[in-house]
């Protein structure tokens, strides 16, 4: 996590090689920004992934 220029936080996510594949949204508090980062976790354990047409 991270307090980006605004003040607000965000959390990154990075794949193993490092590289960033998602960056949270702004929250308020560093608090809000952990629990954001959990649900996250929470939802993508044994997702599937989809392909959708653009």
């Amino acid at each position: 996590m991270y307090e980006d220029r605004g003040g607000k936080f965000r959390f990154r996510l990075k794949a193993s090689n490092g590289q960033v594949v998602a960056v949270g949204e702004a929250y308020e508090t560093k608090a809000a920004a952990h629990k954001g980062c959990e649900a996250v976790q929470r939802a993508a354990d044994g997702a599937t992934v989809a392909e959708v047409d653009a």
